[in-house]
């Protein structure tokens, strides 16, 4: 199970609209006593689907028909679901959000947006509010705690863009007025489902992204439920309130897509005159070519690395020309979080920079 991977343009509105979220109601709490009640703006507001404007999602024939599969397959409380629904209203901006055709950004602009010395800050004080649990993840995970700082700060500057959308209707969106990839989102809000009902929370009540990414560490549902861990032991999973359960599942997370524990991320390198384009890798792949075959090529690392290592040859736009890096196994590994070399990059250096300062 993956999350669900953004184009740049996507993060970006993400993190410029996002707001503070609504905690996840208390474990029992009945929807009647948290039933949303929709602006002028969003009650006048078009519904994403054709003539459907107007309408509570609880109203439309689709989504009465996706009640009822879930109520026979999982066994929900048919009227529980149906005041969920009845709540709920589709978003027209979600889909155009997902239909505006991302922005290709050279690394050094990409680089820029992320690593900042607020955001290498805002990593410090989160590792030393935050210093037991992620030295326990490491124990637990191996994962080491400027990794999972850096793409806590990454994904929601820790924890303070979570996202501004009702992750209910954000996924009902896209399940029922976005065909182009209606079955996978129509298959994380069930997941939502699933995971809200387990955890005791009310399923109007979680905000995240437009696409439904959630908590500090943007989860998609299916990530939710397969990597989401109850790491101080109270009995809940709470990706939105709780930075230890956040802390502990993004380690899982990257534990369970094959972190390795000690080995390197990337080194910068230096090639001698211009690397044939057949050497660089474009597409998100394991490494395959150990150093001593790289530096048969005239490529060599910049700083010493032990063992004879496999690595990826990395070309990146920066400020004042062409940068090359090897990426060994767990660069591959940042890339399962988010499907960019750049973001791996970008997470990668950052976790740099707060080490650094935090040590200082």
């Amino acid at each position: 199970m993956k999350k669900w991977y953004l184009p740049l343009s996507v993060i970006l509105l993400v993190g410029a609209c996002a707001t503070p979220p609504v905690p996840p109601a208390q474990p029992g709490q009945e929807l009647a006593e948290q039933a949303y009640t929709p602006s002028a703006a969003e009650s006048a507001a078009p519904a994403a689907g054709a003539g459907q404007a107007g309408r509570s999602l609880g109203r439309r024939a689709d989504v009465r028909a996706f009640i009822r599969e879930m109520t026979a397959r999982h066994r929900f409380d048919a009227v529980r679901l149906q005041a969920a629904f009845d709540g709920a209203y589709a978003k027209p901006d979600i889909i155009a959000a997902m239909n505006r055709p991302a922005e290709a950004k050279a690394w050094h602009a990409y680089r820029a947006l992320f690593i900042s010395p607020k955001r290498i800050q805002g990593g410090v004080d989160f590792w030393r509010a935050n210093q037991a649990a992620l030295a326990r993840a490491e124990r637990t995970f191996g994962v080491p705690p400027e990794i999972v700082v850096a793409i806590i700060g990454v994904e929601t500057q820790y924890g303070g863009n979570m996202g501004k959308y009702r992750v209910l209707e954000a996924l009902s969106t896209l399940a029922f007025d976005y065909p182009r990839r209606a079955d996978y989102f129509r298959k994380e809000l069930e997941n939502f489902l699933l995971l809200t009902r387990a955890e005791g929370i009310n399923p109007l009540t979680p905000r995240g992204s437009y696409a439904g990414a959630m908590g500090y560490g943007q989860f998609m549902p299916s990530s939710f439920l397969s990597y989401a861990v109850d790491f101080d032991g109270d009995g809940h999973r709470d990706l939105w309130r709780n930075s230890r359960d956040a802390v502990g599942s993004v380690a899982n997370y990257f534990q369970k897509h094959g972190w390795r524990a000690g080995e390197p991320v990337a080194v910068p390198a230096r090639v001698d005159g211009v690397a044939p384009a057949t050497l660089i890798s474009r597409k998100l792949s394991l490494p395959n070519r150990d150093l001593t075959s790289w530096k048969a090529q005239g490529i060599v690392p910049r700083t010493a690395v032990e063992g004879n290592r496999a690595a990826l040859l990395l070309e990146f736009q920066g400020q004042d020309g062409l940068e090359y890096w090897l990426g060994f196994h767990n660069f591959y590994a940042i890339t399962r979080y988010n499907h960019s070399q750049s973001y791996a990059m970008a997470v990668y250096q950052l976790s740099r920079e707060i080490r650094q300062r935090y040590e200082r």
